[in-house]
């Protein structure tokens, strides 16, 4: 099972500082150690060697029947018992150990066979020498990786802070605002070099540039299509009307009707397009608004109201958006179709198969179709749109039980 980690913990500047104090630890433990180490094994080497050329002397003056000096006695009482041993058993050797409060290097060898003649000598300096050494070797580190991490943090900050801003640019662009920019100084300097947060930014804002340019593109294409069929439709809508009644004519004035609509709908998509419509508010019962919309689409559409409320609004485009979606629901689902309002909510349901997958992953999408079916040509694009125009937020789900559910939020 993975642990969960806070929030922090995922940022890279906390990352990068772990990493930091870690390897600043572990190179100053490992410094420290090798340091600590070095000095002692030389400093208890040269005590060592001092000791024993002292038990050498003492017991070269013992077996001459010489005095012994005053650091050198037989079986003294505070003598390691295991540096004993030692010397009753036939050899010599050191120890460091504590006597009368204060270390002692401890050198014995044998005599008689019975008895072990050792040399004491003050190790309190040496001591004292190593203990100072540690106590440097501990403030010396700390310093170093204090003075490390502030480097490192603000070199970490710096670059942290750059890939922020990129991301902010990114999250504005995913939201429509192709206008963003990162415009980091270091792409408009060639000779400089380039790190990796200003190859990306810089390819963050080609992206930018090139998508809008397509989506302009597009949106002008869109706007010229609709435009120059305007004329030609009005003709033909004129020339269809001269035609004498019958079966055909009916066909003819219907398939130029739809396509009078088609027009008109891509000249409305055109203009949301460009996102420059503006609301007209006035204030409007959401449960009278929805069921005038029911009224005027002439379809079997049940209202039920659970809160109504009075919001302040453009009636035109919600009736717009309410109209695209109740049309939407027979023209693509299966009865019944249920709107409900509750306050500021209201949703639109049918009961057929239920909205595609790609729509409600990613919202409706221009004439597309999937897998051979129909598609949901510009209605629910045109709803879409005109919520954003009036700051309503459009949802669109499948209803558990089956059923295409859209959701408006007004706000």
């Amino acid at each position: 099972m993975r642990l969960a980690l806070p929030q922090w913990a995922g940022t890279l500047a906390v990352k990068a500082a772990v990493f930091i104090t870690v390897m600043c630890c572990a190179l100053a433990a490992l410094l420290g150690v090798l340091v600590h180490v070095s000095v002692t094994n030389q400093t208890v080497g040269q005590a060592r060697d001092r000791a024993l050329s002292r038990l050498a002397e003492a017991t070269a003056k013992f077996e001459a029947g010489d005095t012994l000096g005053p650091d050198a006695r037989l079986d003294p009482p505070g003598l390691p018992q295991a540096l004993r041993d030692l010397a009753l058993a036939g050899d010599r050797g050191t120890m460091v150990a504590d006597h009368g409060g204060r270390p002692m290097m401890w050198a014995a060898g044998p005599v008689d066979g019975e008895r072990a003649l050792a040399v004491g000598i003050d190790y309190s300096q040496q001591a004292r020498t190593i203990d100072g050494l540690d106590r440097a070797i501990l403030w010396s580190s700390g310093l170093a990786i204090g003075a490390t991490l502030l480097v490192g943090a603000f070199a970490v900050t710096r670059v942290t802070r750059r890939l922020h801003a990129t991301a902010q640019v990114a999250r504005r662009i995913s939201g429509g605002d192709l206008d963003a920019r990162v415009d980091d100084p270091r792409t408009k300097e060639p000779h400089r070099p380039q790190d990796e947060v200003a190859a990306v930014a810089a390819a963050l804002d080609s992206m930018a540039s090139s998508l809008q340019s397509k989506l302009l593109s597009e949106q002008r294409f869109t706007a010229d299509v609709a435009h120059e069929l305007r004329t030609p439709l009005t003709g033909l809508h004129a020339a269809a009307e001269l035609l004498p009644p019958g079966r055909p004519t009916e066909l003819v004035r219907d398939r130029v009707a739809a396509l009078r609509t088609l027009t008109e709908d891509l000249l409305e998509i055109s203009r949301l397009d460009t996102g420059r419509e503006r609301v007209e508010l006035d204030t409007e019962p959401v449960a009278a608004l929805a069921e005038r919309v029911v009224r005027a689409s002439g379809t079997e559409t049940e209202v039920v109201v659970v809160r109504d409320l009075v919001v302040e609004t453009d009636r035109r485009r919600l009736e717009r958006v309410l109209g695209n979606l109740v049309a939407n629901a027979h023209k693509h689902g299966r009865g019944p179709v249920l709107v409900t309002v509750d306050g500021p909510v209201v949703t639109v349901r049918d009961h057929g198969v239920g909205y595609p997958e790609y729509l409600v992953a990613h919202g409706p999408q221009r004439f597309r179709t999937e897998g051979g079916s129909k598609g949901h040509g510009l209605g629910l694009t045109i709803a879409l749109g005109q919520a954003e125009v009036l700051g309503a937020r459009l949802a669109f789900a499948n209803a558990a039980d089956g059923g295409a559910v859209a959701t408006l939020t007004l706000r």
